[in-house]
């Protein structure tokens, strides 16, 4: 093994998921520089001068995506210091994970040619990504699973009010799995402080009207709802 200290140059990657037309979805820019120009990969940058690791994160999502972050549920995911990640040299990337409601179409800033959401089964399954991306957008993914399972944070990809029927959906096509309705309805309404009734009900063309929740105050899911660890990998949306 070498010796000596390594020249290190630090960089943010975002992995940011949103539900469209009923699939989750991945926010993927075309690089407009080099190395891999014209491939598309996730969101991020280098870290500059007295910022801190969030900051660019935020910084680089309105650079490339013209999103604001102020919008997002934002948490750091992890850290990759691969050597042989960067043809460049040796460049180490925090990612951030974002999640969202409905996201809208971005645009793209001064450092990426296009951005645009893409369903994230049909990214894994072309493998198409620049760098390690591939590995850093799945491990966002079963990150945003299992984060459904015990904590509120499926109803960050709701606009509220919601009904039971729409938040069931999220976590279908985020696990990838159907889920018995009923036994979805009365797990999640007893489940202390995650939802809050609003009393109002959204009529429909068929069936009764549903009932319109809001998000509890409960951080936490308690119990867990947990996912059959046989559906967990590796297909996302339908």
């Amino acid at each position: 093994m070498g010796r000596g200290r390594a020249v290190v140059s630090l960089t943010v990657d975002l992995v940011i998921f949103t539900v469209r037309a009923e699939q989750l979805q991945v926010l993927l820019v075309e690089r407009g520089n080099e190395p891999f120009r014209g491939q598309l990969a996730l969101p991020g940058g280098y870290l500059r001068g007295a910022e801190t690791l969030e900051e660019a994160a935020v910084r680089e999502l309105w650079e490339e995506t013209q999103l604001d972050g102020a919008r997002l549920h934002l948490e750091q995911l992890r850290t990759y210091s691969d050597p042989r990640r960067d043809p460049r040299g040796r460049v180490v990337t925090t990612a951030y994970l974002a999640l969202g409601a409905d996201l809208p179409t971005p645009s793209a800033g001064t450092d990426a040619k296009e951005a645009s959401w893409m369903p994230v089964r049909d990214v894994l399954e072309e493998g198409f990504l620049a760098f390690d991306h591939g590995v850093i957008l799945r491990d966002g993914l079963e990150r945003a699973r299992a984060k459904l399972e015990y904590t509120s944070i499926a109803t960050v990809f709701c606009s509220e009010p919601f009904t039971i029927g729409e938040l069931r959906r999220v976590y279908e096509v985020i696990w990838g799995i159907p889920l018995d309705p009923s036994n979805f309805r009365r797990k999640l309404t007893r489940a202390e402080g995650f939802l809050e009734p609003t009393g109002k009900f959204r009529t429909s063309t068929v069936g009764r009207p549903a009932a319109l929740y809001s998000r509890g105050s409960a951080p936490l899911l308690m119990p867990p709802f947990l996912r059959a660890q046989e559906n967990s990998l590796p297909s996302a949306g339908t």
